[in-house]
């Protein structure tokens, strides 16, 4: 069918359950790094304990897309998932601040990640859903916004709830900040409620023809048939998609390094603490500002690159975005100093509000559409195979080639990071700018 252009508000309204997914990875993002070291996990543990949530993103991601798009039901295709991944990763932010021990905290994370998977992959066939082929930069563009309102918010509530609320930063009886725990019950509540808005208020386009789609789907059915199918997907990729896979895998790699070791690399590095003292404290609650200047850069960059698609192709704008990012890593690496890194995550946050909507543009219309949830799956493979390597090796690398020193394991994101960029000129998307008006 012929999808109508929706407007500004439109796009807004179906890409808001975004807002909500981000700030629960927000907090996970900014947080577990600490809270693994607060229940006592050494430096050189911390990449491994990280394990479950790659893992987890490896084997749901693609069965959701794969049963997203068989779906259709009084709820939608894409809608159901939304739901039941909300309400899972409702309840995991709720319980996650209340771990006792390392492996409470590493199961709590498995299916606080595979919750959040099961609503986010979703939400990016869900714009190739709804909209036509040249909206689809803005409607990706505009989930980037939205990750970095999210982001932005929730990285840095601790540092709000203790510096502008005045709640005490004092431990639980299993070493967790009150503020970490409040700031998880607050993101429990924020999620579920960003999530039903987009359920709420935008509803999804019923298959071309109803009946042959249900017939396809019982024709197809049963465990043995869709392994086949979801093998035989994996080994046609196109093209573009092979080479965006390259692309994904160093900007991940890059990124898992900066997510497992800055929070550490500044409460150490940079304000001079050990875990249990009050300068890693307020070491960890800066990289937690740190984190949200960044997001908070990908959300006001955002609306450059809701203007930028219309001039320049999604490729250039990545090449050039990834480069800032790498910039950016480098120059924490030299400068460790505390209030410098805000314009260093400024260069990363370039970066992230394009690492979160270009590839996923170049990649939608790339792919067919009646597969769309099941390649945007698949695509999420190469994010999540850096991050398992990253979880298995860096430790192993801390400990005998980066010194126990985790800025060593950022010089080394920004590294990946740089490599990616140049990977991006490879990629073979032949696509126009657009010139329309939302």
């Amino acid at each position: 069918m012929q999808k109508p252009r929706l407007s500004f508000w439109q796009i807004w309204n179906m890409s808001f359950g975004f807002f909500g997914i981000q700030f629960g990875w927000g907090l996970q993002m900014a947080n577990m790094s600490a809270i693994y070291q607060y229940l006592g996990a050494k430096e050189s543990e911390i990449a491994f304990l990280w394990l479950a949530a790659p893992l987890t993103g490896l084997i749901v991601q693609p069965i959701v897309g794969y049963m997203s798009d068989r779906t259709w039901n009084t709820l939608g295709r894409r809608r159901p998932y939304f739901l039941v991944g909300a309400l899972l990763a409702s309840l995991a932010l709720i319980a996650m601040p209340n771990s006792g021990t390392i492996w409470m905290a590493a199961g709590l994370l498995w299916i606080l990640d595979a919750s959040i998977n099961i609503t986010m992959e979703p939400f990016r066939a869900f714009v190739g859903d709804m909209l036509p082929s040249d909206q689809r930069k803005s409607g990706f563009a505009m989930q980037s916004l939205l990750v970095g309102l999210g982001a932005v918010l929730s990285s840095g509530l601790p540092y709000v709830l203790t510096n502008w609320f005045n709640v005490a930063s004092t431990s639980t009886a299993g070493g967790i900040p009150h503020t970490v725990e409040l700031a998880f019950y607050i993101g429990s509540v924020v999620f579920i409620s960003a999530v039903l808005y987009t359920i709420f208020s935008t509803k999804e386009y019923p298959p071309d023809n109803v009946e042959e789609f249900f017939q396809s789907k019982r024709e197809s059915a049963g465990v043995g048939i869709a392994f086949k199918e979801i093998v035989s997907g994996i080994v046609s990729m196109p093209k573009a998609m092979r080479q965006l896979a390259v692309v994904q895998f160093f900007t991940w790699f890059a990124l898992f390094c900066m997510w497992i070791y800055f929070v550490p690399a500044v409460a150490i590095k940079v304000f001079g603490g050990t875990p249990g003292t009050a300068e890693y404290q307020r070491g960890n609650e800066w990289g937690g500002v740190c984190f949200s200047v960044y997001n908070g850069t990908a959300f006001v960059f955002a609306f450059v690159l809701l203007a930028l698609v219309r001039r320049f192709s999604a490729r250039t704008i990545h090449l050039v975005c990834l480069l800032c990012g790498g910039l950016g890593l480098v120059s924490a690496v030299v400068v460790q100093q505390q209030y410098p890194l805000i314009l260093s995550m400024v260069l990363v946050g370039v970066a992230w509000a394009s690492i979160l909507s270009m590839p996923y543009a170049m990649l939608s219309n790339a792919i067919p559409a009646q597969k769309m949830g099941f390649y945007m799956g698949v695509f999420n493979f190469f994010i999540v195979i850096p991050q398992i390597l990253a979880s298995l090796g860096l430790g192993l690398l801390m400990k005998h080639a980066l010194g126990d020193n985790p800025m060593n394991a950022i010089l080394l994101g920004a590294l990946s990071m740089i490599v990616a960029a140049l990977f991006t000129t490879i990629v073979s998307v032949s696509e126009e700018p657009e010139h329309q008006t939302n």
